[in-house]
C-alpha cells in the first residue's frame, strides 16, 4: 500500500513541506504506516500566522450573517460525506464504527450552535445610564486564534469544539493537528474550504512541539485552545498567559463513578461498560474508576466482568467491532506498563487484557477490558490517568466515604452517581467537585448550548469551550457610551467639569 505524503494548508493552499522530518501515520487495526505527516518548519508556521493575520481584516468586518453562510454550508457538507469521514476516523485513531461516525456527529453539533452567532454574539444597552447618556455594549473578534489538537478526537476537538466558534465570531483559526491522527482535520478543512471560508481564516499544520511553542510566544496568536495532558496544559496556559494571551485549555482527567447499593445493577454496569471502554477509553470523559458500596460491589464486579468479556474487539472499520486497538504501539506500551504498575502496587487482576489478538489482524495495537479490584486510594494506578481500557474498582461502605474518596482526587472533569435515591443524587450534584455531573449517566458530557466545564486540574483557563463560554471566549466585550446635544444645548457655555454623568 502506498504511504500518503500529507500537505498542509497556509492561506487557503496545499502545500507540501520542506522539511527533512516527517512522523508516521497508522492504521492502529494494522499497524501499518499509511501516511506521512510533514513536520513543518519554523517558518512554514511563521507563514501561516502571517496569512491569518492578513486575512482576519477582511474576515472580521464580514457581516457574521454571511460567516454563519459558509458554516450552514460546511454541516450539509459534513453530513453528506458522513461515510466517508466515519472510516477516516476508524482508520486513523482506531474507534470502532459506532464511536468514529460520533465524532464525527460532535462536529456537527457544535457548528450548528455556531450558526446561531448573530444571536449569540448581541451584546447589550441601556438608555439613560444617566441623564441624556446611553450605554451599548458591543461582542467584537479579537484576531488570530492558535489551536493545539489531540489524538483522541480528530474531528470533533478540531472542528468541533475550537473551529466554529471561532470563525462565526470573526476571528482565524490556526490549528496544529496531532501528528498521530492528522487525516480528519485536514479532510474536514477542504470541506470547510469547499463551503467557502477565504483564504487564512482556517488553517491546519503539523509539526513538533518546539516549532509549535512558537504558538504560545508569536504576538499574531491572541488565544489558545488546548486539550492534552495537565502538564503540558499548565506549559500552554503559563506561556501562553505571560505573553498575553487567553487561554482554554483542557486536561486530564481521574472521572469516578460512585455506586450506591440502590443502583439498579444491570443498566449500572452497561453504563459503565460503556462509559470505561468506549473509544478504548481514550478519552477524558471515559470512567476509569468505580466507587462502589459493599453491599453491591460483588455483584457488580460480577456482571462487569461478564459484559467485558461479551465485548466483540476488532478492526476498527469492521462494523460489527464493539471495540477497538489503542491508537498506537507506544501508546499500547505505556498502557500495558500501568497495568504492570497496578500488579506491583498490590492491586488485584481480576480481568486482564493483555495479549489479545485479533484474527487477520495480529499487528494491531489491541489491548482487552482490564479491570483491578482492591484499588486503594494510595495507589497511582487509580489516581492518575492511564487513557485506556483499564477499570479501577474501590469500595466503600457509605456515602460520605464515596464522596471524600472521589473529591481528593486532583482531577475534576466529570463525576456520576449511579442510584435510585433523589436525596443521594441531589447531595451528590451539589457536593462533587466534578465541572459535569451525571445522575444514572455514565458519560455527562452535555450538549453543545452548555461549556465542557472540567474543575480543578482538568481546566486551566477562565472560559471553559462551547456554549455561552466559547462565544465569550472568542470575543472582546466593548461598551460604548454617547449622548447627542440639540441646538440651545450644544451651544450653551458649559463648566470644565460637567458632573451629569456621574463623575
Amino acid at each position: 500500500m502506498a504511504v500518503e505524503k500529507l500537505r498542509y494548508c497556509c492561506n487557503g493552499q496545499w502545500l507540501e513541506s520542506s522539511t527533512e522530518k516527517w512522523m508516521e501515520v497508522y492504521d492502529p487495526s494494522t499497524g501499518e504506516v499509511i501516511a506521512q505527516a510533514p513536520c513543518c518548519t519554523k517558518d512554514e508556521l511563521q507563514a501561516t500566522l502571517d496569512a491569518a493575520r492578513t486575512a482576519f481584516k477582511t474576515w472580521s468586518k464580514t457581516p457574521v450573517i454571511r460567516r454563519t453562510q459558509i458554516l450552514f454550508k460546511f454541516r450539509d457538507l459534513v453530513i453528506a460525506h458522513m461515510k466517508g469521514l466515519t472510516k477516516m476516523v476508524a482508520r486513523e485513531n482506531g474507534k470502532v464504527w459506532s464511536e468514529a461516525e460520533g465524532d464525527i456527529l460532535k462536529v456537527k453539533e457544535p457548528v450548528e450552535l455556531a450558526c446561531g452567532a448573530a444571536t449569540l454574539m448581541q451584546g447589550e444597552s441601556l438608555m439613560n445610564t444617566s441623564t441624556d447618556y446611553d450605554s451599548v455594549l458591543y461582542r467584537e473578534p479579537i484576531g488570530v486564534f492558535g489551536g493545539i489538537v489531540p489524538f483522541n478526537f480528530p474531528g470533533m476537538i478540531p472542528f468541533g469544539w475550537m473551529t466554529p466558534l471561532c470563525i462565526a465570531t470573526g476571528n482565524c483559526m490556526v490549528l496544529k493537528s496531532s501528528s498521530t491522527t492528522p487525516m480528519t482535520s485536514i479532510r474536514l478543512l477542504e470541506l470547510l474550504m469547499e463551503a467557502g471560508v477565504p483564504p487564512g481564516v482556517a488553517s491546519v499544520i503539523t509539526t513538533d512541539r518546539t516549532v509549535g511553542d512558537l504558538m504560545l510566544t508569536s504576538p499574531i496568536i491572541k488565544g489558545i485552545c488546548f486539550v492534552g495532558t495537565t502538564s503540558a496544559g499548565l506549559k500552554v496556559y503559563s506561556r501562553a498567559a505571560e505573553n498575553g494571551k487567553r487561554v482554554q485549555a483542557q486536561c486530564e482527567a481521574k472521572n469516578h463513578a460512585l455506586v450506591m447499593n440502590d443502583a439498579v445493577l444491570e443498566r449500572t454496569a452497561a453504563g459503565i461498560i460503556n462509559s470505561s471502554f468506549g473509544c478504548a477509553g481514550e478519552r477524558c470523559m471515559a470512567l476509569p474508576v468505580v466507587v462502589a458500596q459493599e453491599g453491591i460491589h460483588d455483584k457488580l464486579v460480577e456482571r462487569i466482568i461478564a459484559n467485558a468479556r461479551a465485548l466483540k474487539i476488532g478492526c476498527a472499520y469492521e462494523k460489527e467491532s464493539r471495540m477497538g486497538p489503542v491508537v498506537s504501539k507506544k501508546h499500547m506500551d505505556r498502557i500495558l506498563a500501568w497495568i504492570d504498575r497496578g500488579l506491583k502496587e498490590g492491586a488485584k487482576l481480576v480481568l486482564d487484557g493483555r495479549g489479545v489478538k485479533v484474527k487477520g489482524y495480529e499487528n494491531g495495537f489491541f489491548i482487552g477490558p482490564t479491570v483491578f479490584t482492591n484499588v486503594t486510594p494510595e495507589m497511582s494506578i487509580g489516581r492518575e490517568e492511564i487513557f485506556g481500557p483499564v477499570l479501577c474498582v474501590k469500595k466503600v461502605k457509605t456515602f460520605d466515604e464515596g464522596i471524600e474518596i472521589i473529591n481528593s482526587n486532583p482531577f475534576a472533569n466529570g463525576a456520576v452517581i449511579y442510584t435510585s435515591s433523589g436525596y443521594y443524587a441531589r447531595n451528590f450534584a451539589l457536593r462533587i467537585d466534578g465541572g459535569m455531573v451525571g445522575i444514572n449517566v455514565g458519560i455527562p458530557v452535555p450538549v453543545g448550548m452548555f461549556p465542557f466545564s472540567g474543575h480543578k486540574h482538568s481546566f486551566f483557563g477562565d472560559l471553559h469551550c462551547l456554549g455561552k463560554d466559547g462565544i465569550r471566549f472568542f470575543t472582546e466585550s466593548k461598551v460604548v457610551t454617547s449622548t447627542w446635544f440639540d441646538e440651545e444645548s450644544a451651544n450653551r457655555k458649559v463648566d470644565t467639569w460637567d458632573g451629569s454623568i456621574g463623575g
